[in-house]
């Protein structure tokens, strides 16, 4: 057989992988083939989700495990040397390393853009030509500006706990990246990485190298919240074992070497309380701190003042969101990030999950609401003379209706859905969520008397209710289904398995905003988690449409009055929406000067206003309607789609085929009529959806490629059984007798009841009918082969979608 007749897969083991042997790398510890550069993108449309196929480097090079150097990507024997080198390049940015080899098995072309190695961007190599670790590593250390003395660090393994368990590409980059700068003496560091990427395993993994090496050997995790503090302790940072211990009831024991502390154990308003300074302040050489834009970057914050007191340390902040204001700056505080990983990242890869919105409009929340004179609230206080919106609403006015209505609509989509799907409801501070928990327990009563945590107020004031939070994360646990909060869960809980967020919250930091969409952004496969919805009741998500924002949803949703709460797929429409809707600035502006609007001043943890007039009109008879709905789609480019479902299609697919006669040319040359059906979902057509609409005309399940004709080129379309039947009827199986026929027989039967992906798997051999007409290879053999037997399938196929 000669080499052009050769797959690529053959090529590597035949050709490219010796040649990487013969020069020096160890295929055990330096050599990974397949490696994955992402999980594959889920996109979403209806209840529906699509996966695409994960992106793998072919070869990567390694000094040591997790410290890469250069990715080759390979080509079978029909392409040039150099046809996979733009792909081994947008690897090799991704994995941080310089250099890009691609292969067709017959030599290498090296791209080395720096001249690191050769004197020449790209250079063409002979098999036996391909530079060794010892080369390349050189090659990279001179790439990263790395002397000699920082080769102990840069060189420090990562932690291996022998189960096999590795960083993601991203985690891996952060950590090199990290480390590197270290080594070279940069002592203020930033890392940003969305929320559900994984920030803490990738902080023990820098700290761990650095504590190994000798570089650090006594440091601080700072976190503020406790429920973070304790997750750390007992996951990813357990390996440090007994060198490990967290700073309680404001006790200091100096005897170990990693330390984990909430701030607030470590300070306080007198001096007494900041028992940091019964550390020396050259005690700690690293202090790490987790989710710093909520503290640290202030320069009058207790963060900073540890931060100061420690200042000969090596200070990292870790954070999903870096906070930039006129008052607070990370970037002013740590520098530059030294790596970014965004949700939009995250979500492109397929390491975090889609999610899509829907946008719920009251008719108070935009139109105000103003009472009539001498009108008095339900306690008979007379309530203050002007327009009330939606600033004020669960704050200094409360509808008693309006939280009727979301509660109903929160319970509705649930029942429309999956009433056990974990939901978190953000509210405006404690008395709000409490009064929202009241109305979901008495919509609920069915579920509340099968277990009376169905709904659970979880905030920083109620001990019962914290106590839940961790049966709430937990995916083992059904119950608490819904956590009513308000600031508590915003940050740092790992709520893998949360499908509903519900924003009844006025935001206005996008900080803020992006750790509460961070709630739901955690893939959990083995619980069908691979989306969340948002439900908006605040126009919070119109924060989407700032340029800061960098994960657009898949879908925004905005019904109109009478519209079903869930859409159906046809019922999208083309969003006109050019963001002139009425906005709270335009029922009433902050500009006004009248002397009787009262605006606060600002928040403690709980959202409870500070500075707040005492006073909160409660009004129970005020009608409150929902007047707008909303949902888009994001499809694979990032861009919403709006449009409907058929119309998508239609532009898709001529995208690809502009007639009808070159689709059809592209069917019948296809070995694998699955693999077009496969690449036109990968760019947004559901073909259970398509094929669901199409039945309801045809009364019987079409085949998607009955579904292209008619939808996409207006062709009459045929059902399975139809097409099947008719290919019964051709001579095709006068050819046939015996076993062979009994074979193609039952594969027809297969085609019909489950269309072509079944029988273009083998695997349909071993399924019944199927496994009693023989064995595998009996069944093939009856064809003369396995490759008469494919070829009798191609035939088949050829009659099934004969025109």
């Amino acid at each position: 057989m000669g080499k052009t007749a050769l797959s690529e897969r053959d090529i590597c083991t035949k050709y490219i992988t010796p040649a990487i042997q013969q020069a020096g790398w160890d295929i055990h510890t330096q050599v990974r083939e397949e490696y994955p550069v992402s999980d594959g993108r889920i996109t979403v449309r209806g209840r529906m989700h699509h996966r695409a196929h994960p992106r793998r480097a072919d070869y990567v090079l390694s000094f040591q495990k997790n410290q890469p150097i250069a990715v080759i990507e390979a080509k079978d024997a029909s392409h040039s040397l150099g046809h996979g080198m733009q792909q081994a390049q947008a690897y090799a940015e991704k994995l941080d390393v310089p250099f890009a080899i691609s292969s067709n098995g017959s030599g290498f072309l090296f791209s080395d853009p720096h001249r690191l190695v050769f004197d020449q961007a790209e250079t063409t190599l002979a098999l036996g030509q391909l530079p060794g670790p010892d080369a390349l590593w050189h090659g990279y250390r001179r790439w990263k500006g790395l002397s000699e003395e920082a080769r102990p660090v840069v060189e420090q393994p990562f932690y291996d706990d022998g189960s096999g368990r590795t960083p993601r590409y991203y985690q891996m980059v952060a950590v090199n990246r990290t480390v590197e700068a270290i080594a070279k003496g940069q002592d203020r560091l930033l890392l940003v990485m969305a929320t559900g990427t994984g920030k803490t395993y990738t902080a023990f993994q820098l700290i761990w190298r650095l504590w190994k090496a000798g570089r650090k050997q006594r440091i601080l995790f700072l976190a503020d919240r406790n429920v973070l503090v304790d997750q750390t302790k007992s996951g990813d940072f357990k390996p440090f074992g007994a060198a490990m211990t967290k700073i309680t009831k404001r006790q200091v024991e100096k005897s170990h070497e990693i330390y984990l502390s909430l701030y607030q154990a470590v300070t306080g308003s007198e001096e007494e309380q900041n028992i940091y300074k019964q550390f020396s302040p050259d005690f700690f050489d690293l202090i790490v701190i987790d989710e710093c834009h909520r503290g640290s970057a202030a320069e009058d914050s207790a963060w900073r003042a540890i931060l100061d007191y420690f200042s000969g340390a090596t200070h990292i902040g870790l954070t999903a969101t870096p906070k930039e204001t006129n008052e607070v700056s990370n970037i002013h505080y740590f520098g530059e990030p030294i790596y970014t990983y965004s949700l939009k990242q995250g979500i492109d890869d397929g390491y975090l999950a889609p999610y899509k919105v829907i946008r719920i409009d009251l008719d108070r929340d935009l139109q105000g609401w103003r009472p009539s004179e001498g009108q008095t609230d339900i306690h008979g206080e007379l309530i203050e003379d002007r327009i009330y919106n939606q600033r004020d609403f669960d704050r200094n006015l409360i509808l008693t209706q309006r939280t009727e209505l979301v509660a109903r609509t929160v319970t509705d989509y649930l029942t429309q859905t999956d009433p056990m799907q974990k939901t978190i409801v953000f509210c405006e501070n404690i008395d709000h969520a409490e009064r929202i928990r009241q109305a979901l327990v008495n919509l609920n009563p069915e579920h509340v008397a099968r277990n009376r945590k169905y709904v659970m107020r979880i905030t920083g004031d109620e001990l019962e209710g914290k106590a839940e939070l961790d049966h709430f994360i937990d995916p083992e646990e059904p119950y608490p289904v819904i956590a009513v909060t308000s600031k508590l869960m915003t940050t740092g809980v790992d709520a893998k398995t949360c499908k509903l967020i519900v924003l009844d919250q006025r935001i206005q930091s996008m900080t803020e905003f992006k750790q509460i969409i961070g709630r739901g952004t955690r893939i959990d496969a083995e619980h069908d988690k691979f989306w969340f919805t948002i439900l908006d009741f605040r126009k919070a998500t119109e924060l989407f449409a700032d340029p800061a924002f960098d994960g657009e949803p898949e879908k925004v949703y905005v019904p109109g009055a009478n519209d079903p709460l869930l859409p159906t797929e046809d019922d999208d429409t083309e969003d006109t929406d050019d963001g002139s809707d009425p906005t709270d600035e335009d029922v009433l502006s902050p500009d006004d000067e009248s002397p009787t609007y009262p605006y606060p001043t600002g928040e403690d943890d709980e959202g409870l206003v500070i500075g707040e007039p005492r006073r909160r009109y409660i009004v129970d008879n005020v009608t409150v309607a929902v007047i707008g709905r909303r949902v888009q789609y994001m499809g694979p480019d990032g861009k919403l789609i709006t449009e409907e479902l058929t119309d998508y299609t239609r532009k898709t697919v001529r995208a690809h085929y502009a007639t009808l006669s070159d689709f059809l040319r592209h069917w019948e040359v296809s070995d694998r009529k699955q693999a077009v059906l496969d690449e036109l979902a990968e760019q947004g057509v559901f073909w259970e959806d398509l094929t669901s609409e199409v039945e309801k005309t045809l009364g019987d399940a079409p085949d998607p490629f009955d579904a292209i004709l008619h939808i996409v080129y207006g062709q009459p379309a045929l059902t399975r059984r139809q097409r099947a039947a008719k290919a019964r009827k051709s001579d095709y199986f006068e050819r046939y007798e015996g076993q062979a026929r009994a074979v193609l027989d039952a594969l027809l039967d297969k085609y019909a009841d489950n269309g072509v992906a079944t029988i273009e798997d083998t695997k349909v051999l071993q399924m019944s009918p199927l496994d009693r007409l023989g064995t595998v290879v009996e069944l093939a053999d009856a064809f003369g082969g396995k490759t008469g037997y494919r070829e009798a399938v191609r035939e088949l196929e050829m009659q099934i979608y004969a025109s």
